[in-house]
């Protein structure tokens, strides 16, 4: 299996994690029904926990020293971007708030850009990103408050992955982080009242939320920490321009949405953004692996 990993293309594991994470957003469009937005995000967090936790069962040396707290503040920044996207799309049109989400992955891009080419690629990517999200600037303030708040979650999500997965322990580490989120945002999912707890009490809901749990983060944020070791924080950064363009053709494929000009001019903008970015502008993470 470690094996199968290394030979394929960091773009591919990173589609593969793309797709699994539109069949989990599915999944919590109906939660969306039942529950608040940020009760299904941290639901969504308890999921992934109570699954990554059953699966790799972290050594006592991951619960203690820096490397938990590097792990706890990967955790949260996970959580709070989940959270404040979700907030993010009970107000916007889900384009604008996925446009403005994307100023957090093509701000660190830009950073750690060093050469003419790769400031090209994170324009190219940008450019594609708001073409294929056919951004409409309308909206609640709050809700472009949300969304940007989501953004910087989102750069700090790639920074802290970056040393998570530098660590040789990736997984391990993203579930102490996934834990120690779950249990200090786990008060929120009484925020809804009393129908929220109603809807709690509610099988169905429980075994959605692990489902969105296990689609939405473990298998994507799984296949992060290998891609994030293969690659700098700046391609990666690019890579993230894909998702835009994979929820086009998702939608595509099973939704029958058929894309407009400018969405086919986003998409070919985001594939010359991840072709054009360099190959040798950044440091690869250590060698060592994330897991099994």
């Amino acid at each position: 299996m470690r094996g199968v990993a290394t030979r394929v293309p960091a773009p591919v594991l990173f589609v593969v994690g793309a797709v699994s994470m539109y069949v989990g957003a599915a999944l919590a469009v109906g939660l969306f029904t039942r529950l608040p937005p940020t009760a299904v995000a941290v639901l969504r967090l308890l999921g992934a926990a109570l699954v990554l936790l059953a699966w790799r069962r972290p050594p006592r040396s991951a619960w203690r020293g820096a490397r938990f707290w590097r792990a706890s503040a990967f955790g949260l920044a996970t959580a709070l971007m989940n959270i404040a996207f979700y907030e993010a799309i009970a107000r916007l049109p889900l384009g604008t708030a996925v446009a403005i989400e994307f100023c957090g992955p093509v701000a660190v891009a830009a950073v750690a850009s060093r050469r003419p080419r790769d400031v090209a690629a994170v324009l190219f990517a940008a450019v594609g990103v708001l073409l294929i999200a056919d951004v409409r600037w309308s909206g609640s303030p709050s809700g472009v408050l949300w969304a940007l708040g989501a953004a910087t979650m989102w750069a700090a999500y790639i920074v802290l992955g970056k040393r998570v997965a530098s660590g040789g322990n990736g997984l391990d580490d993203m579930t102490v982080g996934f834990v120690v989120a779950a249990v200090v945002l786990s008060p929120l999912l009484f925020a809804g009242g009393t129908g929220a707890l109603a809807a709690l009490a509610d099988p169905v809901v429980l075994v959605l939320a692990v489902g969105v749990g296990m689609l939405s983060s473990v298998v994507p944020y799984v296949l992060d920490q290998v891609v994030l070791r293969r690659l700098g924080q700046a391609r990666f950064a690019v890579l993230l321009a894909l998702l835009p363009a994979t929820a086009t053709v998702v939608g595509l494929i099973g939704l029958a949405q058929v894309p407009t000009v400018l969405e086919f001019l986003g998409i070919a903008a985001v594939v010359a953004a991840v072709s054009l970015r360099s190959r040798d502008g950044d440091t690869p993470a250590a060698v060592g692996r994330t897991g099994g």
